[in-house]
This record gives C-alpha cells, structure tokens and sequence, in this order.
C-alpha cells in the first residue's frame, strides 16, 4: 500500500478512534487519550528532531551549488512576491466569504448573545498579554540571533534561515582544499538527513492515527454546532484558495497538473492536517518536494524552509474571517476601508507572528484592536480554532508547495512533475 493511502486510512481508524473513546475512557487502567498522545508526540518530536540539522545543511547545500550570485538574487525576488501575491489572494478571498456568507448574523441579528465565551478565554489572554503589536518588532532582531545555537533549540527558524544563508553564501567563496572539504560535509549531512527523514516517514502512518484519534477524542464533533456557519465559511475559504487558486496557478504558469501535483505531496498534506504544524512537517514537505515533485534541491532548499516561516496563506485567511466574523457577532458595521486596513494587518502579522506562541490568536487580538473589539471576543472562536489551525496548517504547506514548483517552473526545470508518482513511491 503506497504512503498516502496508508495515511489516508490512518486517518480513518483514527476518527473512528476517537469517536469510540472519551477522554477518561480506560483499558487495564491505562487511559485510551494518553496512548494517543504518546504515540503523537513521538511521532512530532522525531519531525522536529531533524527540523534543524536538515533545514541548516539544505539551505547550505542549495545556495553552494546554485550559481552565480545573481542567480540567488533572482531566486529570491520570486520567492518573496509569490508570497505576498498568494497571501494577499488569499485573504482578499476569506474577505470576500466572509462578507458574502456573514456567519457572525443569525436570523438578521448580531450571534454574538446566543454564542457563549470559551471556557479557555482567560487561559489563552493570559498567554498573549505580554504580546501585542509591539512584538512584532522583535521579528527583525531574531533574524541575527546572538547565540545560533539556543535559537535552533528555541525553534527560531527565521534566525536559523538567516544564518544558514550567510553561511551558505560565504562558504561558496572559500577557496582550495579547506573550502572543497566544507562543501563536501554538508552535502554528506545534507543526504544524511534525507535518509533519517525518509525513517521517520515510514512512521507517518502511525503517528497520524495517534494525532487524529487524540484531536477525535478530545473535541469530538459536538463543539462545530454552535459555530458551524463560521466553521464552514474558513474550510469554503480554504478551499477555494487551495483548489481553485494554486491549482490554477500551476496548470497557467507551471505548465503541469494540479493533480499530479496532489499526489505527489499527498503525504506531507495529510501530516500538516494532523500535526497543525508547518515547521513540523517541513522535513516531510521537503521530501515530497525533491523526490515526488522533482523539485531540484537548489529550489526546495531555498523556497520551502523560508515558506514556512513566513508563507501563511492559511492563517492569513483565517485571521481575516475571524476578525470580520467577530465584528459581525457583536453587531459592528465595519467600513470598506477597515475592511482592507484588517486585509493588510492580516497579511503582514500572518508573516510577523509565526515564531510567537498562539500565533494565530495573537494576531487576531491584534486586529480587533483596529476593529474597536475587546481582546476577549477571541474567546467565541477557541472551540473550533484546533480543528480550523489543522485545515489551514495543510493550505500553508500546499501553498508552500505549490510555490516551489511555480519557481522551479520559472527557472527552466523540465524534471517537476515529470514522473508518474508510482515511479518515486518507493523513494517517499
């Protein structure tokens, strides 16, 4: 059975799963929740084990066999407008579903009185009171960390990019057998890492059955009634981006089908959906990138590391519908001008906020601030944000994805998506 297909069904067994089971559901006196858990959180700390060492030597060994300084240049003038062309889509998207549909009304009137306050409310204010707009300042200082290596443990991969970057770019100066040496190793660490990370994939599987079953277990489907309408206008959102504007966008500039392209990443896809985590799966996405894409590593290494950090297509969107959509439930009339004053700060806080803690939560308490609403509103949305953070984790990374192949596209690659998928199966 190929990967995506035994994700797919562990997916499956999950829900049915967690549907059979409650929380202090127990078997010999061993809760069912915290097996799931354990099996989870095994599988997430082997994603994040290589996270670091395999973003590090791809950067590097991208960037010493890339060319001519202009080259990167060009490389990297597509991969940042392609992020700021898909992140203003999509959140002009969610803008538009948002206002069309107006989950935040109920029979002409405001939801907001039928809709009671999350029990988590203080606990995530809580978390994000000693954050706010002036944070996001601190962005730029952790792009040149004083100490490489407490960043990389800390998670602060725009740091850890910038590093590798620097380093990478100087190394490809370094002349004679020193230099050559150099090259030599990282490339040798590069490939090792490919070869652990292909390890930790046949494990995705299981890891995703005790992801689901636990997320199952814990929220169940009950919690999406009260906000169903809010529910369905993210996943419409979602959807529309990822089926309609990527694949467009493949089929028109990359010349190849979105379909092909589907399947390809089909593995990373479904582990974003279960780890809601893009940093996580990044080890996965590279690897579908590369070897069922045929994405060259000079693209992938440049491209998907930087995606995601700061290409959130997902959460950009998300952040925008929520807003308006807490608006609407308190009975605010926002002006066509706040409305793309929420379009901006969603974009840029989508980028700013993604090494902070709640990220998402944090942004929108930043936006109901320019809205003129309490941070407290957030706590309407707390019920259904895990389930939305998994949809809109997988929109990230296939946005990530699909700029990969556009860029490898541009650069004259003929190998994308050349190959059947059942010619690189055994290889993912």
């Amino acid at each position: 059975m190929r990967l995506h297909h035994q994700i797919f069904l562990a997916m499956l067994l999950a829900g049915l799963a967690g549907w059979a089971t409650e929380p202090d559901s127990t078997l010999a006196g061993v809760h069912w929740l915290s097996v799931y858990d354990m099996i989870g959180t095994i599988f997430i700390n082997g994603l994040k084990m290589v996270v670091v060492p395999l973003i590090a030597s791809a950067i590097v060994s991208g960037l010493i066999h890339a060319g001519e300084g202009r080259d990167l240049g060009r490389l990297g003038l597509k991969t940042i407008s392609y992020y700021l062309l898909t992140g203003l889509v999509a959140v002009l998207v969610g803008l538009v579903l948002v206002n069309l549909i107006a989950p935040g009304v109920i029979e002409g009137e405001p939801a907001g009185n039928r809709l009671g306050l999350s029990a988590d409310t203080d606990e995530v204010l809580a978390s994000v009171k000693e954050q706010g707009a002036g944070d996001f300042s601190q962005i730029l200082i952790k792009l040149l960390p004083p100490n490489i290596v407490q960043a990389a443990a800390e998670g602060q991969l725009l740091g850890l990019i910038v590093f590798s970057l620097l380093f990478g770019w100087f190394l490809r100066q370094v002349e004679g057998r020193p230099g050559e040496t150099l090259r030599e190793l990282v490339d040798g660490i590069y490939y090792t890492m490919m070869r652990l990370t292909l390890l930790i994939v046949a494990l995705a599987p299981i890891g995703v059955f005790g992801l689901i079953a636990a997320t199952v277990t814990e929220t169940g489907l009950d919690a999406i009634r009260p906000l169903a309408l809010f529910f369905v206008t993210v996943v419409l959102a979602l959807a529309a981006h990822a089926f309609v504007v990527l694949p467009v966008a493949i089929r028109l500039l990359g010349h190849r089908s979105p379909g092909r392209h589907f399947q390809a990443m089909s593995p990373a896809l479904m582990t974003a959906f279960s780890t809601a985590s893009s940093a996580a799966t990044l080890p996965l996405t590279l690897e579908c990138v590369e070897q069922r894409a045929g994405v060259s590593n000079r693209t992938s290494s440049f491209v998907l590391p930087l995606g995601a950090t700061v290409n959130m297509d997902g959460t950009a969107l998300y952040e925008c519908v929520a807003a308006l959509f807490l608006a609407q439930a308190y009975g605010i009339d926002v002006s066509l001008t706040t409305q793309f004053t929420v379009v901006l700060i969603a974009l840029l806080t989508s980028i700013g906020v993604a090494g902070i803690p709640a990220a998402s939560l944090v942004a929108i308490t930043v936006i109901l601030g320019v809205i003129g609403l309490p941070a407290e509103a957030v706590g309407l949305i707390l019920v259904v944000d895990r389930l939305l953070d998994m949809c809109r984790t997988a929109v990230n990374v296939w946005g990530d994805s699909a700029g990969a192949v556009l860029i490898a596209r541009s650069e004259g690659e003929e190998a994308v998506l050349a190959r059947p998928v059942a010619d690189t199966e055994s290889r993912a």
